[in-house]
C-alpha cells in the first residue's frame, strides 16, 4: 500500500508539471485503518494539496475495490528540483 500511495502521488505530480528528472519523495507517512479484503484489488484516490515550485504535498486514500471505507490514508511530500 505504501508503494501504491507513493506511485499515485508521483504520477499526479508529474501529470501537472511534466517529466522532471530527480523529482523525489522526501516524506511519506501512512496510517493503516483496517485490513483490506483479500478477495478484492486495492485502489487509490489521490489529491494534490499544494503544488509549489520546489515542493509538492498530497494525500492518498486507499480502498478495497467496491468498498466505501478506506483501508489506509497516506500523505507525502516531494522535492521538485529547480530548472537550471
Amino acid at each position: 500500500m505504501m508503494t501504491l500511495a507513493d506511485v499515485a502521488l508521483y504520477i499526479a505530480i508529474l501529470a501537472r508539471i511534466g517529466i522532471v528528472p530527480l523529482a523525489v519523495t522526501t516524506n511519506l507517512a501512512i496510517n493503516f485503518l483496517r485490513k483490506p479484503r483479500a478477495d478484492r484489488r486495492i485502489v487509490a484516490r489521490c489529491r494534490l494539496m499544494k503544488l509549489g515550485k520546489t515542493l509538492a504535498v498530497g494525500e492518498v486514500w486507499i480502498f478495497s475495490e467496491g468498498e466505501d471505507e478506506p483501508v489506509a490514508h497516506a500523505t507525502g511530500t516531494y522535492a521538485i528540483p529547480r530548472e537550471r
